[in-house]
């Protein structure tokens, strides 16, 4: 699935190497993956590295930084959550322009008042005499690791003080023997995250979405994300239907990431974040979608069904919010765009219908 989380009792380190080397990630005391990210009502991709530390040689920049910092008190040691760190976290977040955890318990337990941790969870701390100015958490498995946040007081900035403790806690891990750190995902697109691609840039690996296989940094094609990929292909089919004179309308599916959330997680929800509609509604029970999968690189027409209503209209045009949706069957495949067009004239009337969030109002 492209979005999924799991709530495990507990997790052994081979189970949380496995979960990392195929794109999943700490979240509290859960774990999960995603492909795909909505900010703002602009759906972008999530695309997972690793830093292979057998090959990890700080470049001059990072050596440079190192030495600038090296007047600090830098320790490494089992976590502990305390009200200092806390403090810290709260300065943090009055310094930065994207959305963090409420706090460092939730981001570390959630709602749970117990802080009793299914993870091996280390903590970096970062003192200037007496004061702690930096501090970040991560996670050690088996044969890798995983980095879970950094954090610093905003009048240490000019310091870059969140890439000295990515660094701090990667030379930590390759001085244990470790194989992998694994510091989460960057969006192309959205720049919060670039700063992990000066992570050990010739160590530097992604999970291919298509081929679920790790390569080179340097092998990503930054102007053809999957989700570009996505609606690249629906656009090559819209355009094929519409020379037989079906109309077809490309939907950006607001519940792609409904599976992340505790309420949906066992349902195996709908999760693909575009979908195109070219079908007249028959049964009011069944909405048929067609979607183009870049893991086997084909397209499908999907009947899927609407299992729970949004209460809250969704006003932008683009935008499907009507109802949480799941596949119920597939009809058809293929891997070309002509190939699909050809068996969906042949198999429906040309109609001049779109998909709407009014004229869903009849579906239970």
């Amino acid at each position: 699935m492209f979005a999924e989380a799991k709530y495990p009792e507990k997790i052994d380190p081979e189970e949380l190497d496995n979960y990392l080397e195929q794109g999943w990630f700490r979240m509290d005391q859960t774990i999960f993956t995603t492909n795909f990210l909505n900010v703002n009502n602009k759906i972008f991709s999530a695309i997972w590295l690793r830093v292979e530390l057998q090959d990890f040689v700080p470049s001059k920049t990072q050596q440079k930084l190192l030495k600038q910092n090296a007047r600090f008190q830098v320790s490494i040691q089992k976590a502990s959550l305390t009200e200092e760190k806390e403090s810290l976290f709260a300065r943090y977040k009055q310094g930065i322009s994207f959305e963090a955890s409420s706090s460092l318990h939730y981001l570390l337990y959630g709602n749970s008042s117990d802080t009793k941790s299914i993870y091996n969870t280390y903590e970096i701390t970062m003192y200037d005499g007496d004061v702690l100015i930096a501090a970040g958490f991560f996670d050690i498995g088996g044969r890798s690791a995983a980095g879970i946040n950094s954090f610093y007081d905003p009048a240490y900035k000019k310091y870059s003080l969140g890439k000295f403790l990515i660094y701090q806690k990667m030379i930590y891990c390759q001085q244990l023997g470790l194989q992998y750190f694994y510091p989460g995902y960057f969006v192309p697109g959205y720049s919060v995250f670039d700063y992990k691609l000066d992570v050990g840039k010739k160590s530097l690996q992604y999970l291919q979405v298509h081929t679920q296989q790790w390569a080179p940094i340097e092998e990503f094609e930054h102007q053809l994300t999957p989700y570009q990929q996505m609606q690249f292909q629906l656009q090559l089919l819209r355009t094929a239907l519409n020379e037989m004179r079906i109309d077809g309308k490309i939907w950006q599916y607001k519940f792609f990431d409904a599976n992340l959330y505790p309420d949906f997680a066992e349902l195996q929800l709908f999760d693909f974040p575009l979908f195109l509609d070219c079908f007249e509604a028959s049964n009011p029970n069944i909405i048929p979608v067609i979607i183009y999968d870049i893991r086997d690189q084909r397209y499908h027409w999907l009947h899927c069904r609407a299992v729970g209503k949004n209460s809250i209209p969704e006003i932008m045009p683009s935008i499907y919010a009507a109802y949480l949706l799941k596949i119920e069957s597939e009809i058809f495949s293929a891997e070309t765009p002509l190939e699909l067009a050809g068996v969906l004239n042949a198999r429906i009337m040309p109609v001049s219908h779109e998909i709407s969030n009014e004229n869903m109002s009849a579906l239970s």
